[in-house]
């Protein structure tokens, strides 16, 4: 009998819990250790928590890993003496050092929410749904020292919903991804799976997102101000700079009622019994918002309590660009 192949996996964010569980329960691998971030403050109270991985490695009960720098020479000569066959890494966050592409005798592997070489980077997920891209998947790769530029050993298109945001498309790939994976594993250790250089057109690069990139510009057509609450929720989020406060806009869709006449992009007006924000072509239905020192309210709620807020937004700072595309 041939014995499992021993498995270092790398990963932090949620999107890796689903990879982690399949690589855990798989019986052609050995889960020998998992790597992942130390533990960072979250939260209103800034208490310190472990990553999602991390949390569940513990709960697998698997050797577990956590080097603040992972060129470190100790961090890499501990993930040798776990003496891995493959790493497999998703969601990892941190940058991986040469010496480790080569450690593995089957190299590194790569699990990445999107269709290689398009949205390359730290947020292809939110990028793919602010972009309206039609389709977006998953892609295995298997790593170089580039930023998700390794060749491709498998990949799985996913259409786009109009209505998905980036935690429930998240949620979706992870699943299609380890599942992408399992299928891909046996092929790759028997050699029988080759990997193929990426395509050099429609190569495209994601950036992390800041918080100013949340500021919607009410000038902007209402079906990217749409994509960018949904490509944005819940990190950097949106929301509207007024005269009387920051909005912070949660969910909103495009509203079918017209435009009032007389009014400007930025204005607040009553779409129905809706709040709306009144946008470069139409009007943006504000569903769930959150006024400057309040809580999160359904927007026809905070029309009814805060009529003052409808009309125009005269002396507003000026928008933003928004999230790039």
């Amino acid at each position: 009998m041939t014995a499992p192949t021993r498995v270092v996996f790398l990963g932090s964010g949620g999107f890796a819990v689903p990879i982690l569980d399949a690589l855990a329960t798989f019986p052609a691998v050995r889960l020998v250790g998992v790597v992942s971030t130390p533990p960072r403050p979250a939260g209103r109270a800034a208490e310190s928590r472990p990553t999602p991985v991390a949390e569940r490695a513990t709960g697998l009960g698997v050797p577990l890993l956590l080097p603040a720098r992972l060129r470190d020479g100790d961090a890499v000569a501990a993930i040798a003496a776990l003496e891995p066959d493959l790493l497999v890494l998703a969601d990892y966050g941190r940058i991986v050092p040469a010496a480790l592409l080569d450690l593995a005798p089957h190299g590194a592997l790569n699990l990445h929410p999107s269709l290689l070489p398009r949205h390359r980077g730290a947020t292809p997920i939110p990028a793919a749904i602010a972009a309206g891209d039609a389709e977006t998947g998953v892609s295995l790769i298997r790593m170089d020292t580039g930023i998700d530029t390794g060749p491709i050993v498998a990949q799985r298109q996913v259409p786009l919903r109009a209505d998905v945001d980036t935690p429930g498309l998240e949620a979706r790939l992870a699943d299609e991804a380890a599942r992408l994976l399992i299928e891909s594993l046996p092929g790759w250790l028997d050699g029988t799976l080759p990997a193929v250089a990426q395509p050099t057109v429609g190569a495209t690069l994601t950036r992390p997102f800041r918080r100013q990139d949340g500021r919607l510009d009410p000038t902007r057509p209402t079906i990217e101000l749409d994509r960018q609450v949904r490509a944005l929720r819940p990190w950097p989020g949106t929301f509207l700079d007024r005269p009387d406060g920051r909005i912070i806009v949660w969910v909103a869709r495009p509203s079918l009622e017209p435009r009032p006449g007389g009014t400007l992009p930025g204005d607040l007006v009553l779409a129905g019994r809706a709040l709306a924000l009144v946008a470069g072509d139409g009007l943006l239905e504000l569903v769930e918002v959150q006024p400057a020192g309040g809580r999160r309210m359904p927007g026809a709620d905070l029309a009814r309590g805060r009529p003052a807020l409808l009309g125009a937004a005269r002396g507003a700072p000026p928008a933003g660009p928004g999230a790039e595309r």
